[in-house]
């Protein structure tokens, strides 16, 4: 989960690249907490993704999430 902390660290990072540079360990650190953000973003698209549902022509509501997602059928 990425906390506020986190993005105004990124944020923090990626302005004093802008202004003066950053440090190799610097550089690891935007390296990594950007990998963690965009992995919750994926996990947050495909929780909402796998929540779909739609109404075909004929009446029945297909589960999209059951259908392609990783959601099982119980």
């Amino acid at each position: 989960m990425i906390t506020q902390e986190m993005i105004d660290r990124i944020n923090e990072l990626y302005h004093k690249s802008q202004d003066a540079g950053l440090s190799q360990e610097e550089k690891e650190e935007q390296q990594m907490l950007r990998r963690k953000y965009i992995e919750a973003i994926r996990t947050n698209m495909r929780a909402n993704l796998n929540n779909i549902s739609i109404q075909e022509a004929d009446g029945t509501i297909t589960d999209l999430g059951r259908k392609y997602g990783k959601i099982k059928e119980v």
